[in-house]
């Protein structure tokens, strides 16, 4: 495969994940700022830091308001990793690998763009926030199922499903990190039922209430749900499944051409360094620490892939 195409299906499903986890992110400052009943301007700005775009968004705005930062991660032009664009750039890229893509594929990510288009025409206001992101996450989930339910598993699909694990594992690590060390008022609230309730919000901005509540009972704790999310393989949102796939695909790619890259050797030590940890070990590190190497560790696995694969030749 050219590497301009492998490159295009990437890009393609790293920018629809982006758009799906974006909204997610939202949600997930969203609705831990109504846990708050005094300022939530220090929650908005933790979702602006977590997402990466904080110094873009203070060329624009000078305060952390809900109104301005939800329109910012949702629609802003001048944000490149806001959904409007995340989504245009999707289809840029779904072009840019037609033949590649199955007639389904093709067609959900172009009403996909659409429908989106038009909902994120206008400003969105906290009142219709919830059903916007939920129009997001179901319009890229099409996508998605289009990808799994039309297409050979060959190269095509194992370069589509690294770029949706690798941007997966990048947004699961940022998700936890707004909450921990960010949106946490102070030590003293750790353990507390507001401590758990953020908690709990995280668990449903990852769509991983139900199946904790089923491996867990009623039993909610701050260490057992950071545990699910990282260390969890049967957690599809958890960072050991995310690595565990990328491990996958890029194991097929091996067999297909017959030669492994440096990004084989990353995406299996860190594989083996999950595998190996417990929760334990992971808070004694300190949780805010292990997600920000995890983050790190991530954004060098994709551009080492980018350059195995020769995306740009």
């Amino acid at each position: 495969m050219l590497g301009k195409t492998a490159g295009g299906l990437f890009w393609m499903f790293r920018y629809l994940e982006r758009a799906e986890n974006t909204a997610r992110l939202l949600e997930a400052g969203w609705r831990i700022a109504l846990t708050r009943s005094d300022d939530d301007s220090n929650e908005w700005q933790s979702v602006v830091t977590t997402a990466g775009i904080d110094h873009a968004y203070s060329l624009k705005h000078d305060s952390f308001e809900a109104a301005p930062v939800i329109n910012f991660l949702l629609r802003d032009r001048d944000n490149p990793s806001s959904v409007l664009n995340s989504i245009e750039a999707t289809r840029s890229n779904a072009r840019l690998v037609r033949t590649a893509l199955s007639s389904e594929v093709w067609e959900a990510v172009n009403e996909c763009w659409m429908a989106l288009k038009e909902a994120l025409a206008r400003p969105v206001s906290e009142r219709n926030l919830h059903d916007l992101l939920a129009t997001i996450r179901y319009r890229t989930s099409v996508v998605r199922g289009a990808l799994h339910g039309t297409m050979l598993r060959n190269d095509i699909f194992a370069f589509s499903r690294l770029g949706t694990f690798l941007e997966r594992a990048d947004n699961t690590a940022r998700i936890l990190d707004v909450k921990y060390y960010v949106l946490l008022p102070s030590a003293s609230f750790v353990g507390s039922r507001i401590d758990n309730v953020q908690w709990e919000v995280i668990l449903r901005s990852v769509s991983a209430e139900t199946s904790y509540r089923w491996l867990n009972g009623g039993e909610t704790s701050p260490q057992g749900i950071a545990d699910f999310l990282i260390l969890d393989r049967r957690m599809p949102r958890s960072l050991a499944f995310c690595y565990a796939k990328i491990g996958e695909n890029l194991g097929h790619l091996a067999r297909d051409y017959g030669t492994r890259h440096p990004s084989h050797d990353l995406a299996d030590q860190t594989c083996a360094r999950l595998d190996g940890a417990t929760i334990e070990d992971v808070f004694d590190e300190g949780l805010h620490e292990f997600l920000s190497a995890s983050i790190t560790d991530t954004a060098e696995l994709a551009q080492r892939i980018e350059t195995d694969f020769r995306f740009y030749q």
